[in-house]
């Protein structure tokens, strides 16, 4: 309750009928102590970050908002909920990407076709994909980091999926060596990598004269498929630093999509290659 309490009041700062002063200063005061110095020091200067927003124009304001609104009503709904027990099914899954996620891909997709007009051929397009882009980036994030979830007492790993297969999602270890677990944990693979194919795809709709837009994109997408490589080649890991990529990894993608980023055959060649380990979930198709 306090989390949507304070949701709805920065939704209302945003919206500019709430003060950011006074509400930076009401929450840094509730905020724990325990909480990173560097997240009292962004609440401190709520007011600064609010103040550049309502200098944007009334469409990006509108995206930005939007967002913000559906971000926090679906957060708030999902952490009543978590547990140990995980999402239902996968349908509650796409749900739970979809607010954490595919929302801030809607706001992005707003925000490019604003700034680059030879987009907005293919704004309905890109706002379908840009869901199942941020569904592939948020279920990499959630397969690296489900033992560290554990650790916290949360899962949000889709049950069914894993009774499928007869595993029970809540009484799985860290480290564990169960086929069935194993099982869906690729089913859950293939799934992710699928969405990222729909990110290359929205990727390439982006001119390719619009290199730092492409890159913006490229980047995230390259990093996910190797995350979700790393974790097809060590399913029984047991934290997510197991298979993090390395920082020279992450300087290397950077360098190649500085290479690659106008050439769509050679970026499709690309993706291909790199998601050649895993097994593309025929369930994900283009939207």
């Amino acid at each position: 309750e306090k989390k949507a309490y304070w949701q709805a009041e920065f939704l209302k700062v945003v919206e500019g009928a709430g003060d950011a002063a006074a509400f930076a200063a009401a929450f840094g005061a509730a905020l724990s102590a325990a909480m990173p110095e560097a997240e009292h020091d962004l609440i401190r200067h709520t007011p600064e970050v609010v103040a550049i927003t309502h200098s944007f124009t009334p469409a990006q304001q509108s995206a930005l908002s939007r967002c913000v609104r559906i971000m926090g009503m679906g957060m708030a709904e999902f952490q009543q909920h978590a547990s140990l027990q995980g999402l239902a099914d996968m349908a509650a899954m796409d749900r739970y990407c979809y607010v954490v996620a595919g929302v801030v891909g809607e706001m992005l997709t707003s925000l490019f076709v604003d700034y680059e007009p030879r987009l907005a051929p293919h704004d309905a397009e890109m706002q379908q994909l840009a869901v199942s882009f941020g569904q592939g980036l948020q279920m990499t994030n959630i397969l690296k980091d489900i033992w560290d979830d554990w650790q916290r007492g949360v899962s949000w790993m889709p049950r069914a999926v894993f009774q499928r297969h007869g595993c029970d999602i809540a009484a799985v270890q860290p480290g564990s060596h169960d086929p069935a677990f194993a099982a869906g944990l690729s089913e859950l693979l293939g799934i992710a990598a699928g969405h990222l194919q729909n990110a290359l795809r929205y990727t390439l709709l982006i001119p390719a004269e619009q290199t730092g837009m492409r890159d913006f994109c490229l980047w995230a997408i390259a990093m996910a498929v190797l995350t979700l490589r790393r974790i097809s080649e060590n399913p029984v890991f047991a934290s997510g630093s197991e298979v993090k990529i390395s920082r020279s990894t992450v300087h290397r993608v950077v360098f190649l999509s500085r290479l690659l980023h106008r050439s769509d055959m050679l970026l499709q060649l690309s993706f291909r290659v790199g998601v050649k380990p895993l097994s593309l979930s025929p369930a994900v198709g283009r939207p």
